[in-house]
Formats: C-alpha cells, sequence, structure tokens
C-alpha cells in the first residue's frame, strides 16, 4: 500500500472558526499548523482561510505584514481554500463593498449574502467531485454572484453559486468544519496533491 505524505496545512489563526479546521485536518492524518505570523507561512504546503469577520481578518493581514508575502506566496502557487470569510478574503471584487482584500480569485462576491444571522441555515447541497450530497451550513454567507472565465463552477444552492475553484484557490460559502463531513476538506487535500 502507498505510503500518503503528511502534509503540513496552515489555518490562518488571527480571528474565526480556526480550531475547528486544525481538527478536522489532524483526524485525516496530516498537521494542522496555526499560521499568526510570516515566518510560520514558511513551513506549509496549503492554508484555509477560515470564517470569521472579513473586515477584521483583512485587517489582522495588514497589521501582522502577512497581506504581501501571501499574496506573493499564492500567486507562487501555495493552495488556499477560503470558507465563508475566507471566500470573501480571495474575491477581486466584493459586490456590495469597495474594499477587497488579497483579491486573487477572479469572482465577484456578496458579502451577507442570505442576510444577517437570521440568514444562518444548514441544507444538504451538491458538490462536483464529491459523490454524494453533503451538509452545507451558512452563516451569514456570502454567495458568488458572477465567475471569471477560467473559475469552475463546483456547488450552487438555490441558483446562487457557493463553492468554486480556479487552479490553486478553491472558496466556499458554507462552514464544512462545522459538520461532521469531511469531504470538503478531502478534496481540498486531493486538490493540493495534483
Amino acid at each position: 500500500m502507498e505510503q500518503v505524505k503528511m502534509k503540513h496545512i496552515g489555518v490562518l489563526a488571527l480571528q474565526g472558526a480556526f480550531r475547528e479546521h486544525i481538527e478536522i485536518i489532524r483526524s485525516l492524518g496530516h498537521i494542522g499548523v496555526e499560521i499568526r505570523k510570516v515566518e510560520d507561512l514558511n513551513s506549509i504546503d496549503s492554508l484555509i482561510l477560515p470564517g470569521g469577520e472579513s473586515t477584521a481578518i483583512g485587517k489582522l493581514l495588514v497589521d501582522f505584514k502577512i497581506k504581501e508575502i501571501l499574496i506573493q506566496k499564492i500567486r507562487d502557487g501555495l493552495p488556499v481554500w477560503g470558507t465563508c470569510a475566507g471566500m470573501i478574503l480571495l474575491a477581486r471584487e466584493i459586490a456590495n463593498d469597495k474594499t477587497t482584500h488579497l483579491s486573487l480569485m477572479d469572482i465577484v462576491v456578496r458579502r451577507n449574502g442570505y442576510g444577517r444571522q437570521l440568514g444562518s441555515f444548514k441544507i444538504d447541497g451538491v458538490f462536483k467531485g464529491i459523490e454524494n450530497k453533503i451538509p452545507m451550513v451558512f452563516i451569514r454567507a456570502p454567495y458568488i454572484e458572477s465567475v471569471g472565465k477560467d473559475v469552475e463552477i463546483l456547488g450552487e444552492v438555490d441558483g446562487k453559486i457557493v463553492a468554486a475553484r480556479e487552479n490553486n484557490l478553491l472558496a466556499t460559502s458554507y462552514h464544512p468544519e462545522l459538520t461532521d463531513n469531511l469531504e470538503t476538506h478531502k478534496y481540498f487535500i486531493d486538490m493540493m496533491n495534483r
């Protein structure tokens, strides 16, 4: 049997739901690395930008002098997955906000697309590349309004794009780390191994 090489998967740990991602990474046999400073980026094979408050995380990326180095690493091919707020951080454009953060993925995202706290819900949805429907938890979630020509749409809920991929970038509106389902994490790990 082929030995699977353990990967060092970083999770941005400045704010938001990073601990749950770390636990899932470990349960899948990899090493979860909390990313809090620039030096932490040197020891990882990929990075998850977790849910949280995108404006706060974007500001902390600047305050901790991580933003520019992270942008360069992503341009150089670092696989990155943004969930919820992480999707907003990756977006080239935010429909209802003039501010952008990393601006690397050719998507237009609508913040709080489903409304505020009352707009939170759970649904079983289809994700292209995952065989069965998976539970998707949306909390004040964004959705993707439009994608560029090189972006592959991976999931839609009620006609709104909730998952997409562009080269080394993956973005999901939902929080897979808040369910027992590991399929989206496995998809990301498989993506980074290719």
